[in-house]
């Protein structure tokens, strides 16, 4: 749900930000990544997904994934899994030089990414029409929680794989968006040994160096470490700082086949702006914000494990938790005043959030035949436990002072808590060439909201019910027809006039499509249609004092088609195409006018291409690798009111690298890349519920990488 910053005045919002509540948990699953072989040469071993003792093979350099572990928590293939999911692997990632959340997900089909213009301070990211953004964050299979402001980011450095699922997902999940969600799959030790440093430049003023280290611990071959860290200085469009620092180390210990532990964690520092919202003046483009003044520093750390053990029976346990802790401190200055009186003073804010995050996933697996079917049953039990302390202060100041203004003093204080514990089933089932799954999830939560300054709040316990099935054909060619139903529900925060909490937003979706894949992996082409329903969505309503009330009277009804497509030919060419119909119908709403108009940005048509030539080692420009792509998007409307049009636009992309190693044995794990991204440097204006912004102009990036 979006936070009506629109009905406040200016500096009582965080400007073009939501707020989005809920936590949740599942299965950690993980991965391997680089190595080489004994004469030096870079190739990709076999990924080991670790949450589940599942090889999926060298399913991570191609970019035709056959595999996923995201949309059942068991190894599945992708033809055989009943519902629509998007892979995006590390070979796709670094084919098309990808630099966040946004840049890798936005050649799948069914995703949009920046309703609210340029904003690195969060991966704006839309499934089927309806905003994923805090809702939707999982990594390794666990939530990444939101409660109140503060989220915690994703490099993308630090991933090997993205997975998108689209639809509800809850019976895995618990509390996910209706629209499906980003599972991000971080890199974690492998037994094969690898070595790797990057340095990046590019626009503007970005300098970036990485490093990735990894293998058996000395002479042990039970013992696995990796280290991956990553140092960035620089600004991004508008004077928007993008500062990071982080380290990710890792250890595996896998004493027998049969047992394995991991423990992970990561440490990062993040600088950048607390507010992206742009305005043009006189055919300038400029932040809103000062950038002298504005700040928004993020710090994360996160610890956890992810514990394995396969029996002799057939049984197999796992164990998968993770504590997470984050600070965020900010403050902005709205300038909008300046066009009608540059004398006017300015509006000052700050916002503070700790978050802190527990959570706890079990699940017993279990593989057994009933006659002529084939089972793998899945039993889980998680718990979440998540708290947020978030504060706001409020001042102004004359424009000729910000430079020296101080940070306003904090006057509101607010907490936000969440235990959620969940119990689910689910049977996948083998019969000839049927595909059978079922699911059946059971959540029991407990919330409370206090108002610390005005000694007002809230608590609500709760419990949610949540189901899906699927069933697929497989034919012996790769084409596999299927069908499939689930439901979600994500709990919130805001409160209803009686002065409770009000109660989850629920969604449910109908699917049917046809997949294709035959043995091989060069090829996957995937179709689907769909309704989904969003429901019980949290609407502003007025405030009572210093409490905003809400009503649980949002509906939104989306309809639509979605195609994907991926091939590899042995000539070095290989292509990634997708195209999304999306039909989306407000069919409930506080205001009954807007029932029948469509939601905004919401695009009718979205298409992509990516197409990319790697050259035969054997040619003379062997090792040497171009790629271009092309996106569009149509025409939507800037408000649900749909008074007014955001245009259509069409952006290009481009990539080139050149591996020195193919032609010289001195210089192997060696190579050199530049990419582009919007290479007509468009700066589309995005208008959302009243606030416009502005998206992200041309980028080039080149970098430098040594493997050995």
């Amino acid at each position: 749900m979006t936070f009506p910053f629109h009905q406040f005045p200016a500096r009582r919002r965080l400007l073009g930000s939501t707020i989005l509540v809920g936590a949740m948990t599942a299965a950690l699953m993980p991965i391997t990544a680089f190595a080489q072989d004994a004469g030096g040469a870079t190739q990709l071993a076999p990924i080991v997904l670790q949450g589940g003792a599942q090889t999926i093979g060298e399913d991570n350099d191609t970019i035709v994934p056959e595999r996923t572990v995201s949309a059942t928590k068991t190894d599945t293939p992708l033809v055989e899994t009943p519902r629509s999911v998007s892979v995006v692997t590390r070979a796709e990632m670094e084919q098309r030089a990808v630099t966040d959340m946004i840049q890798a997900t936005r050649y799948s089909s069914g995703v949009a990414t920046g309703g609210f213009g340029y904003d690195p301070r969060f991966d704006q990211i839309t499934i089927r029409g309806i905003e994923t953004t805090m809702d939707g964050d999982f990594r390794d299979g666990l939530r990444q929680p939101v409660m109140t402001y503060g989220a915690f980011m994703t490099e993308i450095y630090t991933l090997d794989r993205v997975e998108v699922l689209k639809g509800p997902v809850s019976v895995m999940y618990g509390a996910a968006s209706a629209a499906g969600i980003v599972n991000k799959i971080s890199k974690l030790p492998q037994k094969e040994a690898h070595n790797e440093v990057e340095l990046q430049y590019g626009t503007i003023g970005r300098k970036q160096a990485a490093f990735d280290f990894g293998g058996p611990v000395g002479e042990n071959d039970d013992l696995f470490y990796r280290v991956v860290g990553l140092v960035r200085e620089g600004e991004s469009n508008f004077d928007i700082q993008d500062d990071r620092y982080l380290l990710q180390p890792s250890f595996t210990w896998e004493p027998t086949d049969s047992t394995r532990l991991t423990v992970y964690g990561l440490a990062q520092k993040s600088e950048g702006e607390a507010s992206a919202w742009t305005k043009i003046n006189d055919g300038e483009i400029f932040r809103v914000s000062d950038p002298e003044y504005d700040y928004q520093k993020v710090t994360q750390y996160q610890l956890g494990y992810q514990f394995e053990h396969e029996f002799d029976n057939g049984l197999t346990f796992r164990q998968n938790a993770r504590v997470s802790d984050l600070s965020l401190k900010a403050r902005y200055a709205d300038r909008s005043t300046m066009f009608s009186d540059p004398t006017a003073r300015w509006d000052t804010s700050a916002v503070t959030d700790d978050v802190r995050a527990f959570q706890i996933d079990n699940q017993l697996q279990a593989k057994f035949d009933t006659g002529a079917m084939s089972h793998t049953a899945l039993f889980g039990l998680d718990y979440t436990a998540v708290n947020s302390d978030y504060a706001v202060g409020f001042a102004d100041t004359l424009p000729s002072d910000i430079g020296s203004a101080p940070t306003p003093e904090l006057a509101s204080f607010t907490s936000n808590d969440l235990r959620q514990t969940g119990l689910y089933a689910q049977d996948q089932v083998e019969l000839g060439n049927w595909r059978f799954v079922g699911g059946l999830r059971y959540d029991w939560l407990h919330q409370e909201t206090w108002d610390k300054t005005n000694v007002t709040g809230a608590q609500k316990d709760d419990g949610a019910l949540s189901g899906q099935v699927g069933l697929l054909y497989l034919f012996d060619n790769g084409i596999a027809p299927y069908v499939s139903y689930g439901t979600s529900f994500v709990p919130s925060s805001q409160r209803s006039a009686s002065g409770g909490l009000l109660e989850p937003t629920k969604g449910r979706q109908i699917e049917a499509g046809i997949k294709y894949q035959p043995e091989g992996g060069d090829v996957s082409l995937s179709t689907s249609v769909y309704r989904l329903v969003e429901t019980g969505k949290p609407q502003y309503v007025g405030a009572n004092g210093p409490v905003y009330i809400y009503e649980n009277s949002g509906e939104n009804t989306y309809t639509g088609f979605e195609v994907e497509g991926r091939k590899t030919f042995e000539n070095g060419i290989s292509l990634i195409a997708a195209y999304t119909y999306t039909h989306s119908e407000i069919t409930d709403n506080v205001t009954g006018s807007l029932i029948g108009n469509t939601p905004t940005t919401t695009p009718r048509h979205m298409a992509s291409l990516w197409a990319n030539y790697a050259a035969p080692e054997d040619m003379a420009i062997g090792g040497l690798s171009i790629g271009a792509g092309i996106r569009a998007v149509s025409n939507s409307y800037t408000d649900d009111a749909n008074t007014a049009k955001n245009g259509g636009a069409v952006y290009f992309d481009a990539s080139l690298s050149y591996d020195f190693g193919v032609k010289s044995l001195e210089l192997q794990g060696l190579s050199l890349a530049v990419s582009a991204t919007n290479l007509a440097d468009r700066e589309e204006q995005v208008c959302n519920g009243g606030y416009c912004y502005f998206g992200q102009g041309r980028t080039v990036l080149g970098s430098l990488k040594y493997k050995w």
